[in-house]
């Protein structure tokens, strides 16, 4: 995929992923969800899962490192920030041959385009929170992410997927 069809993917994922409610049992239905996937495959994942700065679900999983909660954190920034998923950020930022830098007011210190940060949008209200990941590259932490919702929300993952990456 190049850049433009990434961005317009993600942009589809964006819309398709909105929750009509989200409670704390849904964060904790979600996260176990979303932990029980990353055992079976053996994935080395920090999964966080927040309502504004109030974490509702966190986990750590074998193979994480304590640089694994600095990077969901700094993803999770970017959400909240840009209301958008931090890997389409950081693609337009690419496509637009911008820096993320402080040149822009940006601290890259608190902010990451990194995939793996996804909004949580409450249809009518907006963004609300951000369920975030961080373990293995990019945009197989996004894509993580993103397959983990459409099970949640019974959406068709395979309509929502990016493909191969190409640029």
């Amino acid at each position: 995929m190049t850049l433009e069809t990434d961005i317009a993917q993600i942009a589809r994922q964006e819309e398709a992923l909105r929750f009509k409610s989200f409670s704390e049992a849904d964060a904790w239905a979600l996260g176990s969800l979303m932990r029980q996937a990353a055992v079976e495959q053996a994935l080395p994942f920090v999964i966080d899962i927040r309502i504004g700065n109030r974490p509702l679900f966190y986990t750590a999983l074998p193979g994480t490192t304590p640089e694994n909660p600095d990077w969901v954190r700094r993803k999770a920034n970017t959400v909240y920030r840009f209301h958008k998923s931090s890997y389409r950020v950081g693609r337009e930022y690419q496509h637009q041959g911008k820096a993320f830098d402080a040149s822009r007011g940006i601290d890259p210190i608190d902010l990451a385009t990194s995939g793996g940060g996804f909004p949580i949008h409450l249809a009518g209200t907006g963004v609300v929170g951000a369920v975030t990941v961080s373990g293995v590259p990019q945009r197989e932490d996004h894509e993580f992410v993103v397959e983990m919702l459409c099970r949640f929300l019974d959406q068709d993952y395979r309509g929502l997927a990016l493909g191969p990456e190409n640029a």
